[in-house]
């Protein structure tokens, strides 16, 4: 083995050695999807036949958490009792993705039902992780939040960061290039559309722990395209922001923003007419 070989992998010997306990990030993730098929059977293969079963699902649930906690260092409260709270909230959360999953239906002509917003509808599942993720970020949880909505990330294209704070009804529609930061502040009954980015001004390191990103009142619609910047940014109640706009200033409620677009389209009598081919 030559010499700067040798050197490289005693490099990564040493960083495998030294490493902190790894994060079950992987497991927790398959628990999350487990979680939702047992709240909502339409994402299930098989439902549950009976009680007990459901029961037996719960406890399940409740101890897998349990044993992938126990795994992360610096937790703020035993793993048992973390599990144990969280899995009291699970009625909470199921009554907040069902709204959001009728919020979404109500909204798209094309959501021929609740069951196939829940099952199919990737704007549906990334809020869904983002709510479990969000739960496990207000215990403290270190860094498993963040793999969580990384995975939900990776499967739909909407970015949520698990601090952002987002209300009931959450609509989101279609979702592709949503970017949602970790400050951000979303109120009851917002729909968003593709391509939304919610951001800070700057990504300065000296802003951490400081509010980066807007804040968006209850009843806003915000079209496809649109960027609003900046921890001080609000977008009063019942506002409409247009595709494409750059906002970084306040509005107030029920303003319309739009983006005016410059659009020149010009057409030939007779377009045929000009087509020439020479072979």
């Amino acid at each position: 083995m030559p010499p700067e070989t040798e050197l490289f992998v005693a490099q990564l010997a040493h960083a495998h050695a030294t490493v902190r306990a790894q994060l079950p990030g992987a497991a927790l993730c398959a628990l999350a999807d487990d979680l939702l098929a047992l709240l909502f059977p339409e994402r299930a293969e098989r439902p549950l036949p009976t009680a007990d079963a459901v029961a037996a699902d719960l406890h399940h649930f409740r101890t897998a958490l349990t044993g992938l906690l126990r795994a992360v260092p610096d937790l703020p409260t035993a793993a048992a009792e973390l599990a144990t709270e969280f899995t009291h909230r699970l009625p909470a959360l199921r009554e907040a993705l069902i709204r959001d999953a009728t919020a979404i239906q109500a909204s798209d002509p094309a959501a021929g039902d609740r069951a196939e917003v829940v099952s199919s509808y990737p704007g549906f599942y990334a809020t869904a992780m983002y709510r479990i993720a969000h739960a496990l970020y207000l215990r403290g949880v270190p860094r498993l939040p963040r793999l969580l909505s990384e995975y939900a990330h990776q499967r739909t294209g909407i970015d949520i960061h698990p601090g952002a704070t987002i209300g009931a009804a959450f609509c989101i529609d279609h979702g592709t290039g949503i970017v949602i930061g970790e400050t951000a502040v979303i109120g009851a009954n917002v729909q968003i559309y593709q391509g939304v980015t919610l951001g800070a001004l700057s990504v300065t390191k000296g802003l951490q722990g400081q509010k980066r990103h807007p804040t968006i009142e209850d009843h806003v619609v915000i079209y496809a395209g649109a960027t609003i910047l900046g921890g001080s940014t609000v977008v009063g109640t019942r506002s409409i922001i247009g595709g494409n706009v750059w906002l970084t200033e306040s509005v107030p409620s029920h303003s319309r923003v739009y983006h005016r677009a410059q659009i020149h389209i010009s057409r030939a009598e007779d377009p045929a007419s000009a087509l020439m081919f020479s072979i």
